[in-house]
């Protein structure tokens, strides 16, 4: 049985939900400065955290 960390879903689904929440979080939350810095965060996570997990599988 393979590993779930082989899965292409997992490499990019967990992170673009992830990259959702932070997003709507930092939209209805902050302003200003902080709902950018939210915003950068969860382009980030959609970016650079699949390419991790690929590694890491």
């Amino acid at each position: 049985m393979p590993s779930i960390l082989e899965r292409p879903v997992f490499h990019y689904g967990v992170p673009f939900i992830n990259a959702v929440m932070v997003a709507v979080v930092g939209f209805t939350v902050f302003s200003g400065v902080a709902r950018l810095f939210a915003f950068a965060l969860a382009g980030i996570e959609v970016v650079v955290v699949p390419q991790i997990l690929k590694r890491a599988a």
